[in-house]
């Protein structure tokens, strides 16, 4: 996928030094290890029926390991975490902007939610395999039919009171912008009467390292993963906005602009 220039004004955070890399590597190299080897299967023991139903405080242990599993790989790699806002219980579509994988980590460390992803994440290496744990809706974009199916399933977890999140933009753009909303998209949560919650996703200071973090040209999922894994640490924001109530906007169209309005303010922000 090809990689928009960077706005005017913003410029692209410089590519640490090869030994601070270098270094970086040789100790988040055996901590992932460590976090693919401990917690990983303590995290599927806790999906395990009888055991992943289990309540602890608001939410099940098998959401909670979810949760706590992410916040760790973010950990790993680096990436601070700092929530702004909350986010919202119950079932609720949350929408946000799309930077890189790293993405669905940042949001299932925070609330779990079944996610719309393209098919082909589900054979990335580790993430792949979460995001199915994870209770992602796989959908082959460019298919009508498939969309529908999406849609259909997105109603019925929302009518079971569960979480939806999904990245209206239908894809990510490089970084640096925020490209426009799907409405169609949001018709599940039209139908089923429930909140739509905007969420923006930046990286770095005031989202300097948006573009770091998004795939390069041509970069592949695995390239991407290697190179982040040898990036500065830096602050992760997560910032979950006033939410749409059902009724509040007319149609699925006004509350895809009204959602992205809200990102793209949050995004421009300052520093939290």
């Amino acid at each position: 996928m090809s990689e928009p220039a960077p706005r005017p004004g913003r410029r692209r955070p410089r590519r640490a030094a090869g030994p601070a890399r270098l270094l970086r590597y040789l100790y988040r190299i055996p901590l992932l290890l460590l976090h693919l080897l401990l917690p990983l299967p303590l995290t599927l023991l806790c999906q395990a029926p009888g055991l992943r139903e289990l309540r602890i405080g608001s939410e099940s242990l098998g959401d909670r390991a979810v949760r706590a599993w992410s916040g760790g790989l973010m950990w790993v790699f680096g990436f601070r975490l700092r929530r702004i806002g909350q986010p919202l219980r119950g079932p609720v579509l949350f929408v946000a902007n799309h930077v890189s994988w790293v993405d669905i980590e940042m949001l299932h460390s925070q609330r779990m939610m079944g996610f719309v992803a393209k098919r082909e994440i589900a054979s990335w290496p580790v993430v792949g395999w979460l995001a199915t744990l994870g209770q992602t809706i796989y959908h082959q974009r460019g298919n009508t039919d498939s969309l529908a199916g999406v849609i259909a399933v997105m109603l019925q977890r929302l009518r079971q009171g569960r979480a939806v999140g999904v990245f209206p933009e239908g894809r990510t753009r490089g970084g640096d912008e925020v490209g426009p909303f799907h409405a169609r998209i949001f018709q599940a949560a039209v139908e089923a009467g429930v909140p739509v919650q905007p969420v923006a996703l930046r990286y770095g200071h005031r989202g300097e390292a948006q573009t770091v973090v998004a795939f390069g040209p041509r970069e592949s999922f695995f390239a991407n993963f290697v190179r982040l894994l040898g990036e500065p640490a830096r602050t992760a924001e997560v910032h979950f906005l006033a939410p749409v109530q059902p009724g509040e906007l007319d149609g699925r169209r006004r509350i895809a602009e009204v959602c992205r309005e809200r990102i793209v303010a949050a995004m421009e922000g300052p520093a939290a």
